[in-house]
């Protein structure tokens, strides 16, 4: 009998971690046909709330649920790579546990497996539901990313996605540190079937998201898979360049025609403030990738283990 792994990073979701099983099992008699039993993997980053005693009462009363449970928060890219280390299953599915990844489509999607596809993706037709500011710079956010990474990254994109072991593996086997999952999805390549659904809102509770986070999640994107931004610097050091060339020729031409070399300070001022902030955006820039590099080299563990089940 073939497994499949379903993988469900949690963050204080105790509502919702029974509300998911009641609604996973619901596909339960379809997987049963097909000769495919289940395991259900919850990670815990670090809940706060009774996401841990919620998960362990599961595992009580089902022995086919598991748990992961982090000595503190690491983020949700820690919660997806512990689960995939964890699974053992001949094909494995990263869901939410807000049901914002519906189990009703996982009967579609096992179906394109069987087909021969190595993994299934799903990705949202339309942002309803979400800020109209998130959802504006979450399109820009895709824009650019074609524009500036060879990955593919699709606009839309969810992480919840069926995958045969073989991608499991491929995806296991980057071990970085600075995680950016939609990148390594594309960059594992394999054949993908994409399925596309219209935006669900959480079943209970909120979003743990906030505009910044993501801000910051997507900056993790761009310099994980895309060099971009240190050309960028380097273009604007060349144009400076350039420029501040030219405007010496200006200055000791304007001087030698019409004398009085002291006018145009403030103007002067203004550039020398706008060559400062450039200087210092580049060095920024710089820092970012230095910094990451410092925490490969440093080879930390993308997570620790209070408890597992």
């Amino acid at each position: 009998m073939k497994l499949l792994s379903v993988i469900v990073p949690c963050y204080n979701e105790e509502e919702n971690v029974p509300y998911f099983y009641e609604e996973l099992m619901k596909q339960e008699s379809f997987f049963r046909e097909k000769g495919v039993g289940l395991e259900i993997i919850y990670v815990d980053d670090g809940s706060k709330d009774r996401t841990v005693p919620e998960v362990r009462r599961l595992h009580d009363r089902d022995e086919r649920v598991h748990l992961v449970s982090f000595s503190r928060n690491f983020g949700k890219e820690a919660g997806i790579y512990a689960g995939l280390s964890k699974a053992k299953g001949d094909f494995a599915v990263l869901m939410d546990a807000d049901l914002q990844d519906p189990p009703s489509l996982l009967p579609e999607m096992y179906s394109y497996i069987e087909q021969g596809y190595d993994s299934v993706a799903t990705r949202r037709v339309s942002r309803k539901g979400e800020p109209p500011i998130r959802s504006f710079f979450a399109k820009r956010f895709y824009r650019l990313m074609r524009r500036i990474s060879k990955t593919e990254i699709v606009d839309g994109a969810r992480d919840y996605r069926l995958m045969t072991r073989q991608v499991v593996d491929a995806i296991l086997s980057m071990q970085e540190y600075n995680r950016f999952t939609k990148g390594i999805f594309g960059w594992v390549g394999f054949q993908t079937k994409w399925l596309e659904y219209e935006n669900i809102e959480r079943a209970k509770g909120e979003t743990k998201w906030s505009f910044w986070k993501l801000f910051a999640y997507s900056l993790e994107g761009i310099m994980a898979f895309s060099t971009a931004p240190l050309a960028i610097a380097s273009v604007l050091g060349v144009l400076f360049c350039f420029l501040a060339v030219i405007l010496i020729i200006v200055i000791v031409v304007r001087t030698l025609i019409f004398g009085d070399p002291t006018s145009g300070w403030p103007s002067m001022v203004c550039i020398m403030s706008m060559l400062g902030g450039v200087q210092l955006l580049c060095i920024g820039i710089v820092g970012q990738y230095l910094s990451k590099t410092y925490m490969e080299v440093k080879r930390r563990p993308l997570y620790l283990v209070k408890e597992e089940l």
